[in-house]
């Protein structure tokens, strides 16, 4: 189980871009189940499930889906039944839905059309089978999952302080939200000065945006804080290319890159798709001179379902 976690490492790069220092915060590196974002908010929900005693876990994921890798595993760490609805318009072996396997998760396949009500049909048949089931939505959405980003805002506060150094931007890939919203969270209960830069891997403006402040609001509602507006979400959409899992050469060629400049692997779905998208928006918007945070969120998995394509590109 991951318990307490040590605040995961920030390096600078070897890399600039731009005329920019690029620092890279490693959640990639959080020790449990090949770690990231996903883990980091798994932890908090398991803190929660054993509060309730609940000895069942239901979820929802695509067949490539990190969260559900995490749930899995964590389930299977503490001896529980996990159920994961999967929709069928995204299956596809994958390492992420082999490991499901290995770690004795249930999955359900149904039509994404038929997710909430297989959601709700499965809670009540476990519910009735004499289970005291638990559900977290996909991706770990929710104010647990903002609550994980606040917490990693403030060790980048830390880091900050103890190495007497400010990032003017932070960047990572937005997919459910959660962790944008977090670090959107983190600023202003802070009052900081700087910006919180969310790539979106697959949603779309302004539903994508507004899912971010939905979840920004209801945190900051949560802990009696003044709600804000979209002024304050920056949810780029310039770089979903044809949606989620879609990536192009130069996605491809950014990923190569880094792995042989830093060592360091990126996923064509995420963070590979995040880190080009903050390359393109520093050229655009001719940003230089500034130090620039990329939150390596995780997926590490996903690296490997796309190692033929970088070897054979």
């Amino acid at each position: 189980m991951l318990g307490n976690m040590a605040a995961t490492p920030i390096h600078k790069m070897n890399m600039r871009l731009n005329g920019n220092d690029i620092f890279m915060k490693r959640d990639d590196l959080i020790p449990f189940s090949f770690g990231g974002n996903k883990a980091r908010k798994a932890s908090l929900y398991f803190k929660d499930l054993e509060s309730h005693k609940s000895d069942c876990v239901v979820t929802y994921g695509s067949s490539s889906s990190n969260h559900c890798r995490i749930v899995a595993n964590l389930t299977a760490s503490k001896g529980l039944k996990c159920i994961i609805i999967s929709p069928i318009e995204t299956s596809k072996v994958t390492y992420n839905s082999k490991m499901m396997e290995l770690f004795g998760a249930e999955i359900i396949k149904c039509k994404v059309s038929d997710v909430k009500e297989t959601i709700e049909s499965t809670l009540i048949r476990l519910t009735e089978e004499g289970y005291k089931p638990y559900f977290i939505e996909g991706g770990g959405h929710g104010n647990l999952g903002t609550k994980a980003y606040v917490e990693a805002y403030e060790e980048i506060k830390m880091f900050e302080l103890d190495n007497n150094i400010h990032f003017d931007y932070i960047f990572h890939t937005s997919g459910t939200g959660t962790t944008q919203a977090g670090l959107v969270c983190g600023k202003l209960i802070n009052r900081d000065d700087r910006q919180i830069i969310g790539i979106s891997n697959a949603r779309k403006n302004p539903y994508g945006g507004q899912v971010v402040l939905d979840s920004v609001n209801s945190y900051l509602e949560n802990i009696g804080h003044v709600g804000v507006g979209l002024d304050e979400i920056n949810f780029i959409d310039d770089y979903v290319l044809d949606g989620y899992g879609a990536y192009n050469n130069e996605i491809i060629d950014v990923i190569k890159n880094v792995l042989m400049i830093e060592g360091i692997p990126l996923a064509t779905t995420y963070t590979g798709k995040g880190f080009w998208g903050m390359k393109e928006y520093i050229k655009e918007n001719h940003i230089t001179g500034k130090n620039i945070l990329f939150i390596q969120t995780g997926g590490t998995p996903l690296f490997f379902d796309d190692l033929e394509v970088l070897v054979n590109d």
